[in-house]
């Protein structure tokens, strides 16, 4: 049987006002910057394969 979900907690105070900046500047990244963060993600997945082994 499924455990109920719990109710998300409110952000208040500094909480809620660091949120808020970290929203805004993803909003704000460039094409070009979230073209480097993509790449450089895809690098460390590709990196983080090489670490992985998988036995089924």
């Amino acid at each position: 049987m499924a455990r109920p979900i719990a109710e998300t907690p409110i952000l208040t105070g500094e909480d809620a006002v660091r949120f808020e900046e970290r929203m805004r500047q993803v909003e704000s990244l460039t094409k070009e910057q979230r073209a480097e963060n993509s790449r450089r993600l895809k690098e460390a997945v590709k990196d983080a394969k090489k670490l992985i082994t998988l036995c089924i």
